[in-house]
């Protein structure tokens, strides 16, 4: 069987985390969007439909027939089901109308052909949905990711309250406090958790990353592979790839790949008059209500903050962005902004290229293609 992720609308009200990916690349819970669906259709191949400029870097691969899924969706069993039950050239609606799936040679619909999914489903379709369903998609992940297996043991320094906690081959576990009565806790392949760390589920620490010293870890809060946190978060998703590593404050925040926020960065989720909070939304080209108390920094891809960063409720950054100054930043800062100018691409090109050699990563062809078309697109001032 073969299925394409296809990106619609959504991925232009989640920018700017999907200027550099497809939204099934986004990380919410354990896993990716798209893995989450591999882990449910394990013999399938799946790939992706996304914006023109991201194609090369994350290809289709179509067959006779295909399995055509909007890509916000965060699948279940039910969900799954459902879609394997269309007939050939039909489609699936939800309540609202939106269309879930189509299965047919192409994702073109005839409305006579329509079945429509009664049920409530999750999905990622504005930028909060992603720490907003994090604690949620942990714990379901958790289930799937631990099923009939065994966890790897940890030494007798740790005190480990509740038994729902799963540490992967080589994780690091040293004289530190995890609360599993409040959610799982899963640690991935050599993630290592610091002494003097405390923690509360539900935690994914996925492969490879570190809690340093001292860090406080809330629930909800998922730090994707390679990266490292300490100081205090709450409720965070980290794509992969980006550190934190010193004290300071995150709360009900996203974080791209290859960001770095400076020691002593701190930001608000939370308006002193109690309000709800607005966010960018790239798509409007302005403010949109969130409907939430609480909701703190979008980051995007390889940007940074200085040392004593602040920001304010409801901040969002693009792309390779580099943050210092004095007080509070604008609360939409547009990628390639450098303090309060515009960076230059060949340089972004030159700094990728240093922090990716200290991962033994070369920055390739396509994703500097990738990040010319949106340094074009930020200064076009679309």
């Amino acid at each position: 069987m073969n299925y394409l992720l296809i990106d619609d609308n959504s991925w232009h009200d989640l920018l700017p985390i999907t200027f550099t990916r497809p939204v099934s690349e986004i990380r919410v819970g354990i896993l990716t969007i798209k893995e989450k669906w591999q882990y449910f259709l394990p013999t399938a191949t799946i790939s992706y439909v996304t914006e023109p400029y991201l194609q090369k870097k994350y290809p289709s691969k179509l067959a006779t027939i295909n399995y055509w899924i909007n890509s916000s969706i965060l699948p279940n069993h039910i969900v799954v089901d459902q879609i394997h039950e269309l007939p050939e050239e039909s489609y699936l609606v939800d309540k609202e109308g939106k269309i879930m799936a189509v299965y047919g040679a192409n994702n073109r619909i005839d409305e006579k052909k329509k079945y429509i999914y009664e049920q409530d489903y999750a999905s990622i379709r504005q930028l909060w949905d992603i720490f907003n369903q994090n604690d949620a998609q942990i714990r379901q992940d958790f289930v799937h990711i631990t099923k009939n297996r065994e966890s790897a043991t940890w030494d007798t320094t740790n005190t480990i309250l509740g038994s729902n906690i799963f540490l992967e081959p080589d994780a690091i576990l040293q004289a530190c406090t995890i609360n599993t009565t409040t959610g799982p806790v899963y640690i991935g392949k050599k993630a290592e958790i610091m002494e003097g760390s405390l923690v509360r589920g539900s935690l994914a620490l996925c492969d490879g990353s570190t809690l340093k010293m001292g860090a406080k870890i809330y629930g909800g809060t998922t730090i994707g592979p390679n990266s490292k946190v300490g100081g205090e978060v709450s409720n965070v998703v980290f794509l992969g790839n980006s550190n934190k590593a010193h004290d300071g404050f995150l709360g009900n925040s996203v974080i791209g790949e290859w960001c770095n926020l400076g020691a002593d960065t701190n930001n608000s989720n939370l308006k002193n008059n109690y309000a709800t909070v607005k966010l960018w939304n790239y798509s409007k080209n302005s403010f949109v209500a969130t409907g939430l108390q609480f909701c703190g920094l979008v980051m995007a891809d390889h940007s940074k903050a200085a040392i004593n960063s602040m920001f304010n409720t409801g901040t969002v950054v693009g792309v390779c962005c580099n943050i210092f100054g004095a007080g509070f930043p604008r609360n939409f800062i547009p990628s390639y902004t450098w303090g309060t100018t515009r960076y230059d691409l060949e340089k972004s090109y030159e700094t990728i290229e240093k922090v990716y050699e200290r991962r033994n990563k070369l920055l390739s062809n396509e994703e500097k293609d990738i990040l010319k078309y949106i340094f074009d697109y930020e200064n076009a001032g679309v």
